[in-house]
């Protein structure tokens, strides 16, 4: 196999605090899988902690890892968000956001004290999320005459083939996910079959 056709996320949402010098840095990790859906987190956020000084964070997206940005709300650049940032790339996740709330204890931490408490915050978050593999799958819609379900069902059994959306009509559509790794053995199956055309939709 020419690429590697699994990730790491975190299965649900995670916190970890670290204090230093009164200020206090809570860290919030949240499975994602597109940029559209930091902006409510933050919102939510930013009502839950009022009085809170900063909001930074980073995020990956993407299987092959290759979105990434981050945000330093405020604090001296490369302090926050890169630190976050690199946590995320040691760990070797994807598709999250850790989000680290800061409140100022009135004491300055400095360019090292900073990059500390924003990586052990997120470090601690982490820690205490499920990391879980996620394997890549392409997303395909194969239609195909009523005629040939039985056909299309036993190979989407025999290969383990998870089903979403189908509607069964004359002519019928399945959404259905192929892991990569497979990906030419099963279309190669499912188009040997008459009247089915299997069209791409994207990558999860």
């Amino acid at each position: 196999m020419l690429f590697d056709d699994t990730y790491k996320t975190v299965e649900g949402p995670a916190e970890g605090i670290f204090r230093d010098k009164g200020s206090k840095f809570i860290a919030y990790a949240y499975p994602i899988t597109q940029e559209e859906e930091i902006k409510p987190i933050l919102a939510s956020l930013r009502t839950e902690h009022p009085k809170a000084r900063h909001f930074c964070w980073a995020f990956r997206l993407t299987p092959d890892r290759s979105i990434f940005r981050l945000n330093d709300d405020g604090e001296p650049s490369g302090t926050a968000g890169r630190p976050i940032l690199n946590t995320l790339l040691s760990a070797d996740l994807t598709n999250l956001v850790v989000i680290v709330v800061r409140y100022f204890g009135g004491t300055l931490l400095g360019v090292p004290g900073l990059i500390n408490a924003y990586k052990t915050a997120t470090v601690e978050a982490l820690a205490n999320a499920k990391v879980i593999e996620k394997t890549v799958n392409d997303r395909y819609q194969i239609t195909f005459d009523y005629l040939g379900m039985n056909e299309v069902m036993k190979v989407l059994k025999e290969e383990h083939i998870a089903v979403v959306s189908p509607t069964y009509d004359t002519r019928c559509s399945i959404n259905i996910e192929i892991r990569k790794a497979k990906l030419n053995a099963v279309l190669g199956r499912l188009e040997a079959i008459d009247t089915l055309k299997a069209t791409y939709i994207g990558t999860v």
